[in-house]
């Protein structure tokens, strides 16, 4: 499947597909990539590593400074696969990439879409934007 890239890159890893917004100041611990927030979708879980699929982001400005501290930790998703575009959170990415730490593909793709990708599914993003299901 094709998805939009809005910051090139490519990427593999399992799939953490999520149905609602998360909000990553206050929701996503920038130690541990954990989300917290416990009335979102699945606290305790990581991100890290992940494919992080989501409709879209909820609330702060404030959600480059976490994907940055992400990033800084290795502790940031391996990918993410947005709905609508959070210019903000692709903003801590590319500041990221001028630090010099390693640095991930943000897509986007329409959650109908997303839900083609089972939750746990092995993929791989290539710089085009494909997203492909591995065996």
């Amino acid at each position: 499947m094709k998805a939009e890239p809005v910051i090139a890159g490519i990427a593999r890893g399992r799939v953490l597909r999520l149905d609602e917004p998360v909000s990553f100041w206050g929701g996503v611990d920038p130690a541990s990539g954990a989300l917290t927030d416990p009335r979102g979708a699945r606290p305790g879980e990581t991100i890290a590593g992940r494919v992080l699929m989501l409709p879209s982001t909820r609330g702060s400005s404030s959600s480059s400074a976490v994907m940055l501290e992400l990033l800084a930790r290795g502790r940031a998703p391996a990918a993410v696969v947005i709905g609508t575009i959070d210019a903000i959170l692709g903003l801590g990415i590319i500041v990221g990439r001028e630090m010099g730490y390693p640095t991930i593909p943000l897509l986007r793709l329409a959650p109908q879409a997303q839900a083609a990708f089972a939750d746990g599914a092995v993929v791989a993003i290539a710089a085009d934007g494909t997203i492909a299901i591995e065996a």
